[in-house]
């Protein structure tokens, strides 16, 4: 049989990991980000290093984009029109405003090009051994003929209705990741103020009716100390933040644990801390504790 190509626009965090999986899965990857870098990384990795978004559209009818921000999207949407085939289909998954979503929608649906709104659940590190979640929304014709695609890089994939219900399943997944990290953070803190080892408690914990994704996922890192290997940073969380925000204000939805857990997040960009995982409100939390500690190990790295 002959090999499927695949496109990604964005190769990442998030989309380098999604590239080597779909390229384990049989699938030939023509990738593309602006950054050389990356370019030459995904090429190293077995994929193709397209030049353009352009080229990325020309090599295939199935392409995925993992962005930034919404100005990205426009710019990538504008480039996919311009080249793809009718009947192509464009694999939404960054986490952005759903009027962002439906402008580039409409753009590429002049050439006749879908596009669906496909969210991911999942961290960086989940997405490197294939943990993630689809929340799929759009045309359902379109979505059936992509589940082999999403099969090659998620856990699980779920059509949840019509275009734009992806992005509001995974606010409400993105809410629940703010307020458990922090809560991971703020018992692992509370354990160690009280003298007990942190190694410990992650383990006692995380087996008890206390333990949670995040503290599975961010706790090693709140053990340790260290958030440099960052599976999602901080700065690029902000925006998630702000997005939720914007959607719950918008729908007269209330939101106080979410919006008690905004200004930890915040704390943590004003520590420097932006660049570094989320997991970091650990140390926002342990400097209020008046337990700073990390300072050896923050200047190895």
């Amino acid at each position: 049989m002959k090999q499927q190509t695949v496109g990604m626009i964005g190769l990442g965090i998030m989309g380098s990991a999604m590239s080597f999986n779909l390229g384990r899965a049989g699938f030939r990857v023509a990738g593309y980000d602006v950054a050389p870098k990356r370019r030459a990384e995904h090429a190293r990795a077995g994929g193709i290093a397209a030049r353009s978004a352009r080229e990325v559209a020309r090599r295939s009818n199935i392409i995925i984009t993992s962005l930034p921000s919404a100005r990205a999207l426009a710019e990538v949407a504008a480039e996919i029109a311009a080249s793809a085939a009718r009947g192509a289909i464009v694999i939404e998954t960054s986490t952005l405003p759903i009027a962002v979503k439906e402008a580039a929608r409409g753009v590429l649906a002049k050439r006749g090009v879908i596009l669906l709104d496909c969210p991911l659940s999942g961290t960086g590190a989940q997405a490197r051994v294939k943990d993630l979640i689809a929340y799929a929304s759009g045309d359902r014709a379109a979505y059936r003929k992509i589940v082999p695609v999403l099969q090659g890089f998620t856990r699980a994939n779920y059509y949840v209705g019509a275009f734009g219900a992806g992005s509001k399943m995974k606010f409400v997944a993105n809410l629940l990741v703010a307020i458990h990290n922090v809560a991971a953070a703020e018992a692992m803190v509370l354990g160690m103020k009280a003298g007990l080892d942190p190694a410990l408690v992650l383990k006692v914990v995380s087996d008890g009716a206390g333990g949670s994704r995040m503290l599975q996922v961010r706790g090693p890192m709140m053990v340790k100390g260290d958030y440099s290997e960052a599976t999602m940073k901080n700065e690029v969380w902000q925006k998630d933040m702000s997005i939720i925000g914007d959607f719950a204000r918008e729908i007269d939805c209330p939101t106080p644990l979410f919006a008690a857990s905004a200004p930890i997040y915040n704390a943590a960009m004003a520590m420097g801390l932006g660049k570094e995982d989320t997991g970091a409100v650990c140390a926002v939390l342990e400097q209020m504790a008046g337990r700073p500690r990390r300072k050896g190990k923050r200047a190895r790295r």
